[in-house]
């Protein structure tokens, strides 16, 4: 299946999210990851992107309102850098 079967045709005065803003799809930051996830909400094509995206393998980024790390969906993203070993460390 080619990703072009998939995609509902859309007019020329819509615009779709990830077109807006595609830096924030593939942002580092767990809020903007989170946002992008929001944005992705009420999208026409959510489910053909999502499913193009797992057809592809795509490596990373937030696709059809999921975030795909290695190909594989993930519920969230963690922050850069080591976690912190327990809650009361400053």
């Amino acid at each position: 299946m080619t990703a072009t079967a998939t995609w509902l045709p859309m007019s020329a005065d819509t615009a779709l999210a990830c077109s807006t803003s595609p830096d924030l799809f593939f942002a580092e930051s767990p809020q903007d990851v989170a946002r992008a996830k929001e944005l992705c909400a009420g999208c026409p094509v959510r489910a053909a992107c999502l499913a193009d995206a797992l057809d592809r393998g795509e490596p990373w980024g937030v696709w059809g309102g999921e975030l795909l790390l290695r190909g594989v969906i993930v519920p969230t993203k963690r922050a850069r850098g080591r976690p912190r070993k327990s809650s009361l460390a400053a």
